[in-house]
């Protein structure tokens, strides 16, 4: 085999391996801020075998940690987003932490905001589907940024404060 041939065979490969996820279902949340607040951001929701990875970058927040979750409804529609409800919570379970144990299928842990208010998400989530339509798809659900940390145990909400932004998770 000769070079080019080779180097035709490794670039067909790459572009192959780059591609197993990004034929994926997937979904996005635009985040947009409550009254009052200047938190946005967009997060991405990829299907990727029995889990959902869920990255994004978010910005306008204080430094520190801040609580996200989606929430029930794909409803931002009230000015502090009280109208997306309650933790998305399809099995039923007790709030808790992503890193481990019993939680709601929308706990998605906290953000950790720098000094100029940025943070990212990237976590892999259990119990949840991007497929439209599946009682436990986070797609048409609402996705909500906390002013304060979520502590993880308080019932049902982990304690996280007012709603800062605000987004309906879409298929893309």
């Amino acid at each position: 085999m000769n070079i080019k041939s080779l180097a035709f065979l490794s670039c067909f490969y790459l572009v192959g391996c780059a591609s197993l996820y990004s034929s994926q279902p997937a979904a996005v949340a635009k985040l947009a801020p409550t009254a009052g607040n200047k938190t946005a951001g967009t997060v991405t929701f990829t299907q990727r075998g029995d889990k959902v990875h869920v990255d994004g970058n978010i910005a306008g927040l204080t430094p520190g940690q801040h609580g996200i979750h989606v929430h029930e409804k794909g409803d931002c529609s009230a000015p502090d987003a009280t109208s997306a409800g309650l933790h998305f919570n399809p099995s039923g379970k007790q709030h808790g932490n992503v890193s481990g144990g019993e939680r709601h299928g929308g706990d998605l842990g906290n953000l950790v905001a720098d000094s100029n208010g940025n943070a990212t998400i990237n976590v892999d989530i259990e119990g949840v589907t991007v497929t439209p339509g599946a009682a436990n798809s986070v797609v048409g659900r609402g996705l909500i940024v906390h002013a304060d940390a979520d502590d993880f145990k308080t019932q049902p909400t982990g304690n996280s404060g007012k709603r800062l932004a605000c987004a309906v998770v879409a298929a893309k």
